[in-house]
């Protein structure tokens, strides 16, 4: 396996943390009725912070992975701070398209991944 360039990895490590941030930000039935116009199930909030749990997680990995230990967490950190911020500007003027947004980070850093590993 070939390691990820550093261009790859901040691309992937921003996408996983903006769309973990949402994901853990849509778990909560405000939010989640601010983006869609309903409250979501109990299964969705489940599924919507395992999603996040799991993208955040990831991140970590991936940030790990590309800058090894001693670099990788703080450039995490730093990715959750713009992955935070971007969905607490986006939110308020753009709900929905903060959602679609989230769902092709998710999608795009999950291929990322993918295509990384194998």
């Amino acid at each position: 396996m070939a390691p990820l360039s550093i261009a790859a990895a901040t691309v992937l490590g921003l996408a996983t943390s903006y769309a973990g941030m949402t994901g853990l930000c849509l778990a909560m039935d405000r939010h989640h009725d601010q983006v869609w116009g309903r409250d979501a199930s109990p299964l969705v909030r489940r599924l919507l912070r395992l999603a996040g749990i799991v993208l955040l997680a990831g991140g970590f990995l991936l940030c790990i992975g590309a800058w090894g230990g001693a670099i990788g967490p703080v450039v995490w950190v730093g990715f959750l701070s713009a992955g935070a911020l971007s969905l607490v500007l986006l939110l308020p003027y753009a709900p929905r398209f903060a959602g679609v947004l989230a769902a092709l980070a998710g999608a795009a850093s999950v291929v990322g991944g993918v295509l990384a590993l194998g």
